[in-house]
């Protein structure tokens, strides 16, 4: 999902995502008058905290400027969710990068993805989509952009009081 949300804002936004270094593919561009770097990991999802330092330490970050996108089973699919600081709520990917980076104050948007309810959880999270869950994936993925933009509009609180509270997402803010 994070993938997605990163390539949607690269193409939108005219971002070359094409620069590959330890272990981590970046580019550097404008989002609403905002520099941002957009990155994916290279590594294995349970190494992303790997990435995550090094993009800290490169461009001299703290923790708390960055957005780490992932997907979340503790919402259910098609919930999204801004939060300031959290664990790693059994996400490994996310586990890696607080340790790496040392704090849980990351700032991050869950996408829900759900439970299984007849999977395990490392076969549900590797599974393809449903045809029914990718007629929902462009909306998801617009929703997720949105509350990035919201982010730099308005800040992570401000954001998150706008967005959070509407239970699902962001409609028309």
């Amino acid at each position: 999902m994070g993938y997605q949300v990163i390539d949607t804002l690269a193409h939108d936004y005219h971002i070359k995502v094409n620069k590959e270094v330890f272990l981590v593919q970046w580019g550097r561009g404008k989002v609403l008058e905002e520099e941002l770097i957009l990155a994916k990991p290279m590594t294995f999802m349970n190494l992303s905290g790997e990435a995550a330092s090094y993009l800290v330490e490169k461009f001299n970050l703290s923790p708390e400027e960055i957005l780490v996108v992932h997907d979340d089973m503790d919402l259910s699919w098609n919930r999204l969710k801004l939060v300031a600081k959290s664990g790693p709520g059994g996400h490994n990917g996310v586990a890696s990068v607080i340790e790496k980076l040392g704090t849980e104050q990351i700032p991050r948007l869950k996408i829900g993805i759900g439970r299984p309810l007849d999977k395990d959880r490392v076969n549900y999270v590797l599974s393809e989509f449903s045809e029914e869950e990718i007629k929902a994936l462009p909306e998801i993925i617009r929703q997720a952009k949105t509350a990035i933009e919201l982010v730099l509009k308005e800040g992570l609180s401000r954001a998150m009081s706008i967005f959070n509270a509407r239970g699902k997402g962001v409609e028309d803010v």
